[in-house]
């Protein structure tokens, strides 16, 4: 679960596997970097792609060298369920070697300050126990399902996040007015976001992100609330001024470059 005191730079990885790798190697290991399988990755490669984002977000946290030049060996989606099965049961063994050798200090493993978190963003619009039970079994520690959708879908999608103990996110994007979902909720999510989206911002350049609704909202429900759709530094600044939790970047960080390093440095230098 998150730290509700803390701030977080939520990275999306929208692009494919071999970019998300190499971002993931070059990502300063900090707390305050949450990892999203983004939805168009996980449209591509399925579960399996988050499994692999997880996987190499805790190389980088517990220390392990990721051999960015080894074959990905993983299809676009379509795996046969034998090889999901196969695969399954390796990366488990891995995840238990790996355990055992950081709680033995192998020599070259760092010690663990924080656990990896990583995000789902499935968008969920139906079968929310379905959806849930899909990120729980990839890795994630939280998923995404979409304001929009029913009101039934998205209280069995929060019952069910907590259930299998994931944090549940809401996200509000086409949605006006946020607090009229949550008012019909029988119990609140772990965290609401707050998007504009790609098309909209790129068709209607007058849209805004919403931040005024945070404050709204937080005056009402005890949730995080994380803003989505601004990648400049001026709106990661204007997130954190109107308190927001968690502020999700996806464009400088769609493709590994020789600043990726540097942009996650910078960003975080407003996530105090």
């Amino acid at each position: 679960m998150l730290d509700r005191k803390q701030k977080y730079l939520q990275i999306a990885l929208n692009s494919n596997l071999r970019d998300a790798r190499l971002i993931i190697s070059q990502i300063p290991p900090d707390k305050r970097i949450i990892i999203e399988a983004g939805t168009p990755l996980i449209k591509e490669y399925g579960s399996e792609g988050i499994r692999k984002v997880k996987s190499w977000w805790e190389q980088k946290v517990f220390g392990y060298a990721s051999d960015i030049s080894e074959p990905l060996e993983l299809e676009p989606f379509g795996l046969s369920q034998n090889n999901s099965l196969l695969m399954n049961l390796l990366l488990k063994s891995i995840e238990q070697k790996k355990k055992k050798e950081v709680k033995n200090n192998v020599t070259g493993a760092k010690k663990i300050t924080f656990a990896p978190y990583i995000v789902a963003d499935l968008k969920c619009m139906d079968r929310g126990e379905t959806e849930v039970i899909l990120a729980k079994s990839a890795g994630a520690n939280a998923a995404v399902c979409l304001g929009q959708a029913p009101v039934e879908t998205i209280e069995a999608f929060i019952d069910n996040c907590e259930n299998n103990n994931l944090d549940s996110m809401i996200d509000m994007m086409n949605v006006e007015f946020p607090l009229n979902i949550l008012r019909q909720l029988k119990k609140p999510p772990e965290a609401v976001i707050l998007h504009r989206g790609v098309d909209e911002e790129i068709f209607n350049p007058e849209s805004e992100i919403p931040f005024h609704e945070i404050q709204r909202i937080k005056s009402e429900y005890d949730v995080m609330v994380a803003v989505a759709g601004g990648d400049t530094f001026q709106e990661v600044q204007r997130a954190i001024f109107n308190d927001a939790d968690i502020v999700v970047v996806w464009k400088s960080f769609y493709q590994s470059t020789a600043e990726t390093a540097k942009l996650a440095e910078e960003f975080l230098k407003e996530i105090r």
